[in-house]
């Protein structure tokens, strides 16, 4: 993975939406350049210098008996070039598909696109060749796919789900508007904009997401990846959650509204058949929610419902909560949906669930930290400030502890609220939590000054959380897994101070002595983006000084924050011979 961190300056106008309902057709609103005022240095996915022949299509002027090497030799359908692009095998040279201006009808365009694998050097790239919202395309539905890449594409459908990505890996959306047609509030639309599900390394910049009577962006099972410099709208339930084993997302920079249920959740309920091991625990894991604005919610502006190790930082709501309160934190839930033997089989691994199809268990939080913020209310929430749920048992046979918490490790600090009078009760129920909350906020004593947010400019110039204190250095400690007996040493822990992205086997150098060892069949994983477990060393059963390094320098390793390492860091140990 390769994503780098940019500052951007401010912002141009926004627009700014009523209720959820239709939008007419419009140009895209805001480049994946675009800078944001209120959100420094949001990271950018680096699509590197790909190797690629160009495909192009023409819906008015082409021919799909052309060759389509060229504008003036383009085939007429996107059908006849995803035909073109080699099936099931990695691609030796990527194909970029150039989409002249245009309404695609659904007669020309793939109604399954399945199983092209890219690369890296050489993606599968489909994109408007004239500029942002110029190609207009029904809806995307997309399997098994790898280093897909979307550029300035539009997206209009009604039902269903408008694009969705299932079982792909490194999927980029830069400048994509995609539109669910009709009146959510009438269920007349589709379920959900977006939906991304059992996929890994997902990346959204730019883009704008709206029209679902469910959520407008829904991920379930995605790992890896970040959501930046959009606006995501226009729906009945949250506008997004990430959820069923979603983990390591950088979401920050974007800007959520019209939504009733909530502007956006870390976690909430899921199937257990439908988690990928070894995400099979919490509905989410190491997500950080940072530098976004959350306007004209009805429900919670943001929530934790079952998530671990989640940060939600720095961000402006606006008008949230008007039906219940402003932020929450609770339990997710998690279900059988029919396939019981899969959920037995995830439970015998350790998962947290039921094998009993119409049960539910609650799936605690940990470690949520919910810091910075600013709330400014024109009218008080409904009733109360925050919502934190209380124990519950854990349920026999879900593999949870005996009582279920939703409040281990929470640290609610530095936010500065504007909600009501200063009797507004605070909705929290256990006393100790309570007092925490009252004491390290500033809840209805001073109102935040918004720089100019009509014009789509949500900075804080009055008012706001004080200054916040260095953030420590990115640290990390690499250890030796002690091998059994007479083994050589084949695993090492890598444990950073924060959790982190863009970690491969490519950062690492091992070396015998001084000869460097090609790290050929080794492999890096993890589970919460903290501690990563480098498997498979080769050759260590070799006597002699082995030592693993971790490289500083062009690693794309970074926290959320683009924190990165400053110096490498090391292990060393002495194998003697294991015969």
């Amino acid at each position: 993975m390769r994503v780098r961190s940019i500052a951007r300056r401010p912002a141009p106008a926004a627009r700014r939406a009523t209720a959820p309902g239709p939008e007419a057709l419009e140009p895209r609103l805001a480049p994946a350049a675009a800078p944001v005022p209120w959100a420094p240095d949001l990271p950018v996915y680096d699509t590197g210098t790909p190797l690629v022949r160009d495909v192009w299509v023409d819906p008015a002027a082409g021919s799909d008996s052309a060759t389509g090497t060229t504008r003036e030799t383009a085939l007429r359908t996107v059908s006849e070039a995803w035909r073109r692009v080699p099936v099931g095998v990695p691609l030796a040279t990527g194909v970029r598909v150039n989409l002249v201006a245009g309404t695609y009808d659904e007669a020309a365009v793939p109604h399954y696109w399945e199983n092209r694998l890219g690369t890296f050097r050489t993606p599968v790239i489909l994109r408007a060749a004239d500029g942002p919202g110029t190609a207009r395309l029904p809806a995307l539905n997309v399997f098994g796919c790898r280093h897909f890449r979307v550029e300035g594409l539009d997206f209009s459908a009604r039902g269903g789900d408008v694009v969705h990505f299932e079982a792909c890996t490194h999927v980029l959306l830069r400048d994509v508007t995609i539109r669910g047609l009709g009146t959510p509030a009438t269920y007349d639309s589709p379920q959900e904009a977006l939906k991304v599900n059992q996929s890994q390394h997902v990346y959204l910049e730019g883009c704008d997401i709206s029209g679902a009577f469910d959520n407008a962006v829904d991920f379930v099972a995605v790992q890896f990846g970040h959501v930046v410099r959009s606006r995501i709208h226009g729906s009945v339930d949250w506008a997004m959650y990430v959820k069923g084993g979603s983990a390591l997302l950088t979401v920050a920079g974007n800007e959520f509204f019209d939504a009733g249920t909530g502007g956006f959740t870390a976690g909430q309920g899921t199937g257990l058949e439908f988690m990928t091991p070894p995400w099979i625990r919490h509905e989410a894991t190491s997500i950080t929610f940072r530098h976004n604005v959350i306007r004209d919610v009805e429900g919670a502006g943001v929530g934790v419902n079952g998530g671990a190790t989640i940060v939600i930082q720095d961000n402006v709501m606006a008008d949230v909560g008007a039906r219940s309160h402003v932020i929450e934190v609770g339990f997710g839930s998690r279900s059988c949906d029919g396939d019981a033997a899969r959920c037995r089989a995830l439970l015998a691994r350790g998962a947290w669930g039921t094998a009993v199809p119409g049960d539910a268990v609650p799936i605690p939080n940990r470690e949520v930290s919910i810091l910075r913020n600013v709330v400014v209310n024109t009218a008080a929430s409904r009733w109360q400030q925050f919502m934190v749920a209380t124990p519950q048992p854990g349920p026999a046979g879900s593999n949870l502890p005996a009582t279920v918490v939703a409040d281990t490790g929470l640290v609610i600090a530095d936010n500065v609220i504007w909600n009501g009078p200063p009797d507004h009760p605070l909705g929290i129920e256990q006393p100790a939590l309570a007092a925490q909350v009252a004491a390290r906020n500033v809840i209805n004593v001073r109102r935040p000054v918004l720089a100019d947010p009509a014009r789509g400019d949500y900075r804080v110039v009055s008012g706001g959380p004080a200054t916040a204190p260095p953030r420590p250095a990115l640290a990390v400690v690499l250890q030796v897994v002690a091998p059994a007996a007479g083994a050589p040493v084949t695993t090492i822990s890598v444990t950073f101070s924060r959790p982190v992205q863009g970690v491969s086997i490519d950062d690492f150098v091992l070396r015998r002595g001084t000869t460097e060892i090609a790290l050929a069949g080794a492999a890096v994983t993890t589970i919460d983006g903290r501690v990563w477990m480098v498997t498979g060393l080769p050759g260590t059963r070799a006597a002699g000084s082995w030592s693993l390094t971790l490289k500083a320098r062009a690693t794309g390793i970074l926290d959320a924050f683009g924190a990165v390492l400053d110096r490498p860091r090391g292990v060393a140990w002495l194998q003697a011979a294991t015969g």
